[in-house]
């Protein structure tokens, strides 16, 4: 089984999200894929809690329960990226001086989207765009 990670800044919202819809979907495509899912800053924002409330009602209202699966954030480390056939950062401008900072040799390995952190959209905005990255990229490794 291969493995995509995703990743965002606190592992606590979009990785979360993206984590949970790939995991999703890929079984409905018998993709031979499963995702994880790890934050760059963990700590630097404190306790968050497991998950983003707004992860987990998106997730439900497009019927997708992920049954207290709710883990708390984790901080990426090397063997994470290691194990991972791709890793995709959510944010470029956010993610990729973090990338450069902890684990130089990856940054340019890293696949990098642009999707929005609650300071800059709302979720109402930032996971439906989320959701069509994460369909395409289900779509994109359904005919690799």
């Amino acid at each position: 089984m291969k493995q995509v990670l995703f990743l965002c800044s606190a592992n606590y919202y979009r990785s979360r999200f993206a984590e949970h819809l790939f995991n999703w979907l890929a079984p409905q495509r018998n993709l031979p894929w499963r995702a994880d899912s790890r934050g760059l800053k963990v700590d630097r924002w404190g306790d968050l809690g497991a998950i983003s409330p707004y992860t987990v009602e998106t997730l439900e209202l497009r019927g997708l329960s992920i049954n207290g699966n709710h883990r708390r954030p984790q901080q990426l480390v090397l063997e994470d990226l290691t194990k991972s056939k791709l890793v995709i950062a959510l944010k470029e401008a956010e993610h990729r001086a973090m990338m450069a900072d902890l684990f130089p040799d990856w940054e340019d390995a890293v696949e990098y989207w642009h999707v929005h952190d609650l300071d800059c959209a709302e979720p109402e905005e930032a996971l439906p765009i989320l959701e069509n990255h994460v369909q395409d990229l289900v779509d994109r490794l359904a005919i690799t």
